[in-house]
Order: structure tokens, then sequence, then C-alpha cells
């Protein structure tokens, strides 16, 4: 299998198993929405889909499955570049083709939902409380661990066929955790396709795919993703390179404006 397929195969596996859990919680007339499905399921179902999306390509493409992962690879030269495109197109059109599985899977549960939020939901994240800039630095802090996590999966040896486990749990202790507060994207592609794939589906009764947050799910994760390998290369091999320093500063900036908005908007109120 070519690293193009292995990673659009990957993506849409993630994607699929992913989103489909997120539309048995949501969705109505599910059996998991018949017994009060949660966010433990959600996240849960999301490390698990990372999981077997890794099992099925990782010997072939290495699974990244995820924009960010493969420029934070490529950022800290342990990824080539000249592959960078290759890899994120076929993430991009892995994760579509996963966004519209979902939604024949789930075929006659759109039109008995009347929450357009919750069918949105289902394709793509959202904020629990809407305020960009401290949602952009929610995007960041969680790929950062994301990133972080599996670089110190890699720098250990685990008995043969554990790591796609160890990072599904990385995941599920992401959604667990620090994702509640966006939903956790901490992936560009599982975002964007998906939303497009939302826009463009004859979903009955859909409102729109709210474009305007769109972009934080993109920029946050990345922003994020590199950061958390220049930071491991940094604090954890001594590799205090020119990347470490500019990114440090971004997010600072960006950590310091979302606490300004927030306490300003907190005045106004």
């Amino acid at each position: 299998m070519s690293e193009f397929m292995a990673e659009l195969i990957g993506t849409m596996i993630l994607i699929y198993l992913g989103d489909s859990v997120v539309a048995a919680v949501s969705l109505k007339n599910t059996k998991t929405e018949a017994v009060g499905g949660s966010w433990l399921l959600v996240a849960f179902g999301w490390g698990l889909a990372l999981t077997m999306a890794i099992y099925a390509v990782g010997e072939f493409s290495g699974a990244h499955l995820n924009p960010a992962v493969t420029l934070a690879f490529a950022a800290i030269g342990t990824f080539s570049w000249s592959k960078v495109g290759l890899y994120i197109v076929a993430q991009f059109i892995g994760a579509f083709i996963g966004a519209i599985l979902v939604y024949l899977q789930y075929l006659p549960h759109w039109r008995p939902t009347e929450d357009k939020a919750a069918k949105l939901g289902v394709f793509t994240t959202g904020p629990a409380i809407r305020s960009p800039l401290a949602n952009i630095v929610s995007e960041i802090f969680g790929t950062f661990v994301l990133v972080l996590g599996i670089l110190f999966v890699g720098a250990h040896q685990f008995q043969d066929g554990w790591n796609p486990l160890i990072i599904g749990l990385l995941l599920f202790t992401i959604g667990m955790t620090i994702g509640s507060t966006t939903g956790f994207s901490i992936n560009p592609a599982r975002d964007l396709a998906p939303r497009i794939a939302h826009a463009i589906l004859p979903i009955p009764g859909k409102g729109d795919s709210d474009w305007g947050y769109s972009m934080i799910p993109v920029i946050g994760p990345l922003i994020g993703g590199i950061y958390g390998a220049s930071f491991y290369t940094a604090i954890f091999e001594g590799k205090y390179e020119t990347l470490f320093w500019i990114f440090s500063v971004i997010i600072a900036i960006f950590a310091i404006a979302a606490v300004s908005s927030v306490l300003s908007k907190e005045k106004e109120a």
C-alpha cells in the first residue's frame, strides 16, 4: 500500500468511527441515545477509533492521520518536507470520505433529529463557550499534549503492538480532561473536511456549517502541534532551536490576548 493510500484510508477510518460515536450519542432514535449516551462514551470511542486507524495503516505510512502531526514532525526534521503535501491531501480526502460514510450509516436518523447543532456536531467540533481567542488556546494546548504524548510513546520501547493502543488512550485522556472546552478537534482534517461534507450533503433540516468558527480548529492544532514537537526536542533532547522560541512567543501572545479578552467581557457583563 502506498503512503498516500495509507493516510487516506487511516484518516477515513478515524473519522468514520469517531464521528459515528458522536452520531450515536447525539442523533434521535439510536440505541445509544435511548440509553443516554455520554461524553465518556464519545471520548472513549474516539480513542478506540484512533487505535484502530493506527493498527490499520501504521506499518505503511506511520499513521499520522493529522496535518498537525505531519507538520510537527517535518518541523523538527523527523519527516521529509517533500512528503508533507502528499500526506495532508490524503488526510483531507480520507476525512471527507469518512464523513460521507457517517452520513450514510445514520441515514434514517437525520430527519427525526430536530436539533441543528446536534447534526452539525456529528461532523465538526464547537466551543462550549464561544470565545475565539480562548478557544484557539484550548486547541493549541490540546494538540500540544497530543504531539508531545506521541513523542513520549515513541521514545520508549513497548511490547510489539502496544503503541497504537497507548496513543488511543492518550486521545481518550485528552478528551476526558481538556477536551470539553472545544470538543478536542486537535486535527485540522478531522474538523474542516467533515464541515465541508456537512455543507454539501443533503441532510434534512440542517443549519449552517458555522464557518465563522472553522479556522480555529485548523490554526490552533497547527500551532500546538509544531510547538509540542519543538518543545520535546528543546526540553528532552536539549536542542533549543529558533522554532521553539518563536512558537513560545506566539503562544504566549495568544494566551495573554485570550485572558485579556475574557476578563474584558466579564467586566462588561
